[in-house]
C-alpha cells in the first residue's frame, strides 16, 4: 500500500478520504474502497432550471452534504466541481453538463448538474433522458420565469418524472406563497409542497416539512438540521399542506385511496409508496426548499430524494433500437450505452456510459455494435465531476465513464457476445441558427474540420455540414451563444483563429411554362473538329401529369414520338424526367449528362434547378466531327436558353416555426415576424404563454434568436423545421439575379 486507508464504513466518507488525498487527484487511487450499489440501490437525477437559478451553487452543497468534497467551492471563486472548464470560468456560465453522486440512506444518487441557458438544450436532453427524474431548480425571487417554463417543457417532451426545487429562500425578494401559487396556477394541482418555510427571506434557517411533520432548523452557516415538533403558530397550515399531500398520494394507488377514505390518514411509508407512483407516472410534482448559498435544507433534500425518487427498477424500460424493452436487470447480458465524450485537461478523451443491462466488470471485452470494432474496457470509474474513480464492477442503471477508449463515439452500444442490443434513444432538438465558418489561416482548413467533428462528438447538437452547393462550411447551433462558445473554445483550446459569416441561402431554381431551344455547337481548329446540334422543349414538371403529345410554339406544332424516359430524383430535392424522342439515341447519355450540368447550376442564380420535363425532339450529328462532349455542351447551352425562356423562378427555403411567449411581448413579435416575411399560421394559449406558428423564410431567420431574445427580454423560446420552396416575391429575386450577375464579374 502507498498510504494506510482509514476504516471507513460509508461510501461518502470513503469519497471524501479519497478526495482529500493527494494520489486520488494524481488518479492513483485504489479500487477496493468503492462501494458497488445494486440496481435498486440506484436513483438517476438530473439538476434542470433557468440559467442563475443556483444549480452550481446546489451542487456544491450536495457534494458537501454527501462527503465528496471539504468545502464548498463558490461560481465567483471559479473553484466549483460543477463549470470547471475554461470557457465556463471565461463566461460564467454552464456549458456542458457535470456527471457527480452521493450517498444517502445506503442509496446512490446520480445527479447531472445541466446548464440552465437554452442554448446548450443538448446537454439537459442527454441528462434527462439517460437520468429517470428531473429536479427543476427555481429562483425564488423570479418564480415561473422563462428558464423554469422551457426546462419544463423539455422535461414534459421527454416524459420524465419531475419535483422542485425553489432555491434561494434566503433572499429579501422570496416570496415563497407566490411562487407556490404561481406553480399551481401553471401547472395545475399536480404541484404539491412537501415543505414551507417558516421564516423565508434573510433570516431564513427553518421549514416545515409536511412529509416527516417535523419542524427543522439549521444552524445560520447551514450544515445538519435539528428536527423537533411542528410549532404551535405553523400546526393548522402543516395540516392543511398535509391533507393535501395524501390526498394526492392516496389517488396512485386503490388500497391507498381506500384507507385514506376510511381513515383520512396514510402512515409516512404509505404516503411516500403513494408519492413514489404518482412521479413515475407524472400525476405529482412535489415541491421542496433548499437555500444553496446558506447550505441549508439541502440535507433533508437529500433525505427526501433518497425515498420518494424512483430507483431505475421502477421506471418504464428503456426501448432498445427494435422497439424492445430492455430492462435493467443486473442478471442480463452487459449492454452498455455511451451518451456523452469530452476531452479534460490531464487526462484526454473521456467516454460517459449507462449500464443498460448485467454487470460492467473492469477489464471486459466488448462488441462496439454500431462500429464492428473490439473493446476492452480495461479501467472503468465513477464519475464526481473531473474526479474519475476506478471501481471493480457497475451494476445495469448506474453511470459511469472510461479513459481513452480506441473507437467509441457518442451514441454507441458496446455489448457483450451474444448480445444484439443497440441504444438510440436520445433525440435531439432541431438547430436554431447558423453561421459559415471559415478558418483564417486557409492552411489549418482542414485541421478546424478535424476540431469541428470531435466538437460535434462533444455536443451532437452541433451540425457540421460541408455544403457542395453553398460553398460554404455551416455550422449550426442552439443560438447565439452557442456559437460564441464554440469560438472560444476553438480559439483559445486549439489554437485556430477562425471568422462566421451569414451562410449563403440554398435557392431552387424551376420554370413555370414550357419553352422550346435549340443550339448547334461547332468547333473546327485543325484536326478533328467537335460538332453536335441539340433540339429541346421544357416545361414544369409536377406528380401526375399526362405524357408529353404535342407542344405549340407560334404557328409550328412538334409532334412527340417518345421513344425512352429517363425519371431521375434530385439528389436536392424535386425530379427531372427526360424523354428521348429520336430515333438515334447514341448521344442521349451526353446530352442528359449537359442537361445535369444546368440542374446542379441553374441559369439564374446558379443554385440548384428542380421540377422539370425535357423533350429531346431533333438533332443533328456529323459523321467524323461528333462526340459526346459535343453533344454535352450543345444540351448545356439548349437547356440554358430554353430554361430562360420558360418564366424561370427562383424558389427559397420556408421553414415552420414555433414560438412560445408571454402574452405582453404578442405585439412586438407580431410586428418582427411581420418584417421578416412571416405569416401567422395559428395562435393558441398553453400554461399560461401564447403559442403562435408561423411560416418564414430561411433567410429572415439568421439572427432571430437574437432578436427574440431581445424583444421578450428572453422570456420567449421557439423552434424550427423545414416545410418546403416557395417562390420568392418579385423584387427579392430581382435583387439575387442581380447580385449574381455582379459576383459571375467580379470571377472574370
Amino acid at each position: 500500500m502507498l498510504w494506510n486507508a482509514p476504516k471507513i464504513s460509508n461510501f461518502a466518507g470513503c469519497l471524501a478520504t479519497l478526495n482529500n488525498n493527494s494520489l486520488y487527484n494524481n488518479h492513483l487511487t485504489t479500487k477496493s474502497l468503492m462501494k458497488v450499489y445494486k440496481t435498486n440501490e440506484i436513483k438517476n437525477i438530473s439538476l434542470v432550471g433557468g440559467k442563475g437559478a443556483g444549480k452550481t451553487t446546489l451542487t456544491e452543497s450536495i457534494l458537501l452534504e454527501g462527503g465528496a468534497i471539504s468545502r464548498r467551492g463558490t461560481v465567483d471563486g471559479g473553484n466549483t466541481v460543477s463549470d470547471n472548464t475554461p470557457v465556463e470560468k471565461e463566461y460564467g456560465y454552464s456549458v456542458s453538463s457535470t456527471v457527480f453522486f452521493a450517498e444517502k440512506n445506503g442509496k446512490k444518487l446520480n445527479f447531472f448538474d445541466c446548464p440552465g441557458s437554452d442554448d446548450f438544450v443538448g446537454n439537459a436532453v442527454t441528462a434527462l433522458n439517460v437520468t429517470d427524474t428531473a429536479a427543476l431548480v427555481i429562483d425564488g425571487r423570479n418564480g415561473v420565469d422563462v428558464g423554469c417554463l422551457n426546462n419544463f417543457r423539455t422535461v414534459e417532451r421527454i416524459g420524465k418524472p419531475l419535483m422542485f426545487v425553489i432555491n434561494r429562500l434566503e433572499d429579501e425578494k422570496c416570496d415563497f406563497d407566490n411562487v407556490y401559487n404561481q406553480l399551481r396556477e401553471t401547472y395545475g394541482n399536480k404541484v404539491v409542497a412537501l415543505q414551507f418555510p417558516v421564516n423565508a427571506g434573510p433570516g431564513f434557517n427553518s421549514v416545515v416539512d409536511v412529509l416527516a411533520m417535523k419542524q427543522y432548523t439549521w444552524p445560520k452557516d447551514g450544515g445538519k438540521a435539528t428536527a423537533s415538533d411542528i410549532d404551535g403558530a405553523h400546526a393548522d397550515k402543516a395540516e392543511e399542506y398535509r391533507m393535501a399531500l395524501l390526498e394526492m398520494a392516496a389517488e396512485n394507488d386503490e388500497e391507498l385511496m381506500m384507507k385514506f377514505l376510511d381513515e383520512m390518514t396514510l402512515s409516512d411509508e404509505e404516503a411516500i409508496k403513494g408519492i413514489r407512483l404518482g412521479m413515475v407516472d407524472r400525476s405529482i410534482f412535489p415541491v421542496v426548499l433548499v437555500s444553496a448559498e446558506k447550505n441549508i435544507g439541502t440535507d433533508r433534500m437529500l433525505e427526501i430524494m433518497s425515498t420518494i425518487v424512483p430507483d431505475v427498477t421502477e421506471m418504464p424500460a428503456p426501448k432498445n433500437s427494435n422497439g424492445d424493452e430492455v430492462k435493467y436487470d443486473e442478471n442480463g447480458p452487459v449492454s452498455v450505452y455511451f451518451f456523452k465524450t469530452s476531452v479534460e485537461t490531464h487526462i484526454g478523451e473521456v467516454s460517459y456510459f449507462k449500464v443498460m443491462s448485467g454487470v460492467l466488470k473492469a477489464g471486459a471485452d466488448l462488441t462496439n455494435m454500431n462500429r464492428g470494432s473490439k473493446e476492452r474496457l480495461a479501467q472503468i470509474n465513477v464519475v464526481c465531476g473531473q474526479n474519475k474513480t476506478p471501481i471493480d464492477e457497475i451494476h445495469a442503471g448506474d453511470i459511469g465513464a472510461a479513459v481513452k477508449l480506441k473507437d467509441v463515439r457518442c451514441g454507441n452500444t458496446l455489448n457483450e457476445k451474444g448480445c444484439e442490443h443497440i441504444f438510440d434513444f436520445i433525440e435531439y432538438p432541431a438547430p436554431k441558427y447558423q453561421r459559415a465558418i471559415r478558418a483564417l489561416n486557409e492552411s489549418e482548413t482542414e485541421k478546424l474540420g478535424a476540431v469541428l467533428n470531435r466538437m460535434h462528438e462533444e455536443d451532437p447538437t452541433l451540425l457540421i455540414e460541408q455544403s457542395k452547393e453553398l460553398r460554404q462550411t455551416i455550422v449550426s447551433g442552439q443560438g447565439e451563444f452557442h456559437l460564441r462558445t464554440l469560438k472560444w473554445n476553438i480559439e483559445n483550446n486549439d489554437k485556430i483563429q477562425i471568422e462566421y459569416q451569414e451562410p449563403r441561402i440554398p435557392y431552387r431554381e424551376t420554370i413555370t411554362k414550357a419553352a422550346r431551344a435549340d443550339y448547334r455547337h461547332k468547333k473546327q481548329s485543325g484536326g478533328s473538329g467537335q460538332f453536335g446540334e441539340v433540339h429541346l422543349i421544357v416545361e414544369p414538371y409536377r406528380e401526375g401529369m399526362p405524357e408529353p403529345d404535342t407542344y405549340k410554339f407560334g404557328n409550328q406544332e412538334y409532334k412527340m414520338n417518345i421513344k425512352d424516359k429517363q425519371e431521375i430524383p434530385m439528389e436536392w430535392g424535386g425530379m427531372l424526367v427526360v424523354y428521348n424522342c429520336i430515333v438515334d439515341a447514341r448521344f442521349i447519355p451526353a446530352i442528359v449528362k449537359g442537361i445535369m450540368d444546368r440542374m446542379e447550376q441553374g441559369p439564374l442564380t446558379g443554385s440548384y434547378a428542380r421540377d422539370v420535363r425535357v423533350c429531346i425532339y431533333d438533332g443533328k450529328m456529323h459523321p467524323v466531327d461528333s462526340n459526346e462532349i459535343s453533344f454535352r455542351l450543345a444540351a448545356r447551352n439548349a437547356f440554358s436558353t430554353a430554361f430562360r425562356d420558360a418564366n424561370p423562378k427562383v424558389l427559397e427555403p420556408v421553414y415552420d416555426v414555433e414560438i412560445l411567449l408571454p402574452a405582453d411581448c404578442m405585439g412586438g413579435v407580431q410586428s418582427d415576424l411581420q418584417g421578416r416575411r412571416g405569416i401567422m399560421m395559428d395562435m393558441s394559449s398553453a400554461n399560461g404563454l401564447e403559442r403562435v406558428k408561423a411560416r418564414i423564410p430561411l433567410k429572415e431567420m439568421s439572427s432571430y434568436s437574437t432578436a427574440l431574445s431581445s424583444i421578450s427580454g428572453g422570456r420567449a423560446s421557439f423552434n424550427m423545421k423545414f416545410s418546403s420552396y416557395e417562390l420568392v416575391p418579385a423584387d427579392v429575386q430581382a435583387q439575387l439575379l442581380k447580385e449574381y450577375e455582379e459576383s459571375k464579374q467580379d470571377e472574370d
